[in-house]
């Protein structure tokens, strides 16, 4: 039987005016596990994890390693721009239909074959640059990897299945995927640039394909935590259900919010002739993100999603509001930096909020093709917010430039807005029984 450890004496000892005792035994009392810790206690959970960010650290790095490498072999930097931009337009229309295979026939099964495919495309893009072909390859090429899966929202499925009825569980979850996100598209521009100038041009290209393919490989072995294919099922169109539509457009707003401070920001970091500090202020508004989205997760929010969503989204159009003010007023670049990191605090909460708002309206049996719809909007957006910022640096000023993504979060706003008073007016005219 074993023996209790025996206690250690009180020190006692005299100070001036008092008589101070000291306890020397280990404190006996359990501090509870913080959110972050009990969300990892959940078998499997570090293991998939792990394979979901090394695939998806490289969805930060294709397309600045894209543009490297073409522009430098061919010195277009159009060319090089049109070459992603048709990337972008064929993930919109391919990622949806992969997403409903995996939902219909489970993820490793559709995952890994249709990673290889893109990983494929990506080695042909940089053999077809390397060795001169034709430009119409390259485009040929980089439309090959919108089979890429949905590697966040397959992530997001997971923890949907796993912690089924433990919203708060649920939350934290949500809330570590976007920060996540953020932290994967803050390092991997860095990483491909870093790659690319540091050893050769199709470093990043190369590196980036590996640690997709590796990655997709580990997370899709993790077959006990993959939620069960849904190979029949009556559920519609995420897209049909209700309040699907409104969170698209959502999405499509906050994506132009996203496209447009990428570019009106390297611009203004041009025009202050400090272009190459331009990816370290955007890493600046994507760390306050990430920041904010692990704070938001350790917390308990009260009220609904759907009630949280447009005070969110409010508070991101305020706070986009001093990047604007810095521009216009002050002109400095370092200014600018500080207002990007604290208006990039809003981002997380908003874009957590929104995904846990799509996972509760679309049916479970199409999680991933919803989750995927969702994804689609937001690079809809961003393509639309490039053009536009773009646009009007050209025609008036970067500063100038700062509106676009002040006026796409207010559209956001009031969709969100919209949206929340025709559910209320719906809830309020159902008949009472």
């Amino acid at each position: 039987m074993p023996q209790p450890t025996p206690r250690k004496p009180l020190l006692f000892t005299v100070t001036a005016d008092a008589v101070v005792a000291v306890d020397f035994n280990a404190r006996t009392g359990n501090r509870p596990p913080g959110p972050y810790r009990r969300l990892f206690t959940t078998p499997g959970a570090r293991a998939f994890t792990l394979g979901n960010l090394l695939a998806r650290l490289p969805m930060g790095m294709f397309g600045v390693s894209a543009v490297v490498m073409i522009a430098g072999a061919r010195g277009s930097y159009a060319l090089a721009g049109a070459v992603t931009a048709t990337g972008l337009a064929a993930t919109a229309l391919v990622a949806p239909w992969t997403a409903r295979l995996v939902d219909r026939h489970g993820q490793a099964r559709i995952a890994v074959p249709a990673t290889v495919i893109a990983a494929l495309g990506s080695l042909a893009l940089l053999l077809c640059v390397h060795y001169d072909a034709p430009a119409w390859t390259l485009f040929a090429s980089y439309a090959a990897t919108a089979t890429t899966p949905n590697t966040g929202g397959m992530s997001r499925a997971r923890w949907n299945h796993l912690l089924k009825g433990d919203d708060r569980a649920l939350h934290t979850a949500n809330s570590f995927e976007q920060a996540a996100d953020e932290l994967c598209f803050m390092l991997g521009p860095v990483l491909a640039a870093f790659l690319c100038g540091t050893f050769f041009p199709e470093a990043g290209t190369l590196v980036g394909a590996v640690l997709l393919l590796t990655g997709m490989l580990l997370f899709a072995a993790q077959r006990s935590t993959e939620p069960p294919p849904h190979a029949r099922t009556a559920a519609g169109s995420p897209f049909r259900a209700p309040g699907i539509p409104s969170l698209l457009a959502v999405c499509l707003a906050m994506g132009a919010v996203f496209g447009s401070m990428e570019v009106v920001t390297i611009a203004f970091a041009d025009t202050q002739g400090h272009r190459s500090a331009a990816g370290v202020v955007l890493a600046l508004q994507a760390g306050g993100s990430c920041a904010a989205g692990l704070l938001f997760g350790a917390l308990r929010p009260s009220g609904s999603a759907a009630a949280r969503l447009p005070w969110c989204i409010a508070a991101m159009t305020a706070l986009l509001t001093l990047p604007l003010l810095a521009a216009a007023r002050t002109g400095s670049l370092a200014l600018l930096a500080l207002t990007l990191l604290v208006a990039g605090m809003a981002t997380a909460p908003t874009m957590v909020t929104t995904m846990t708002l799509v996972q509760q309206r679309t049916p479970e049996a199409r999680l991933n093709e919803g989750m995927t719809l969702a994804v689609t909007g937001l690079l809809g957006g961003i393509a639309a917010g490039s053009a536009t910022g773009g646009a009007l640096v050209d025609r008036l000023s970067p500063a100038a430039g700062f509106g676009v993504p002040v006026t796409a979060a207010a559209v956001a706003l009031m969709t969100a807005l919209v949206q929340q008073a025709a559910t209320d007016q719906d809830s309020n005219s159902r008949p009472m029984h």
